[in-house]
């Protein structure tokens, strides 16, 4: 019995895909970067301003004090100048469904009153999300929590927001987490598994047969 458990667990240890308990994500907080004082505004395809994170679009607002973060103290306003974004490129396990989970709330400043956000990952179909500021103002945001789900297609993903806004006033973004969420297994790991499985039923077959030979 102790032959089985050990080649078990050997097999189960195998057969886990690298990485299934964390991604390569940073900064989803938007804590590290440029000191954005009340906010400073980011233009597209700047990739150093805010820590792991590249601008895409016209251009982003990188807010610090100038409403309430939902954690920490900063955040980002998905419209700069214009209509912008972000997004980020991390380690991920093809195959492996991954589970985003991100708070919005919106730029009260202007119109339009709805804010509306593209999320998408490499490979996978968008979806639009959306925040009605109406009830809010700098001082109580209304941060609601959202879940985007995406199964990567490579080692690694590129998970993006995209403002669907006009205008100066966006989407406000902030705390993005990361998580495994039990992905569909790669071949190769169910090679491992049927391995495993192989040699499990090759020790109870020499077990059997030396008891038999006692007998």
């Amino acid at each position: 019995m102790r032959y089985i458990l050990a080649l078990t667990a050997a097999g189960a240890a195998l057969a886990l895909p690298a990485g299934a308990n964390a991604a390569a994500f940073v900064n989803g907080s938007f804590e590290s970067g440029v000191a954005p004082g009340t906010y400073t505004t980011v233009a597209g395809g700047d990739s150093s301003s805010i820590t792991g994170w590249t601008a895409t679009g016209n251009s982003v607002d990188y807010i610090g004090s100038y409403w309430q973060a939902q954690d920490g103290g900063r955040s980002i306003d998905l419209n700069g100048n214009a209509q912008g974004g972000i997004e980020q490129t991390f380690d991920t396990v093809a195959g492996t469904l991954y589970n985003v989970t991100f708070w919005l709330a919106g730029n009260t400043d202007g119109a339009p009153v709805t804010k509306s956000v593209l999320v998408g990952a490499t490979g996978n179909a968008g979806q639009l999300f959306t925040f009605d500021s109406s009830s809010f103002d700098k001082t109580n945001m209304g941060w609601a929590q959202y879940t985007y789900n995406f199964v990567a297609q490579g080692a690694s993903t590129t998970l993006s927001f995209g403002s669907q806004d006009a205008g100066a006033y966006g989407a406000a973004l902030d705390n993005v987490s990361l998580l495994t969420g039990g992905g569909v297994p790669e071949p190769a790991t169910w090679g491992l598994m049927i391995l495993g499985f192989g040699g499990i039923g090759a020790v109870m077959r020499r077990r059997r047969d030396a008891r038999a030979s006692i007998a």
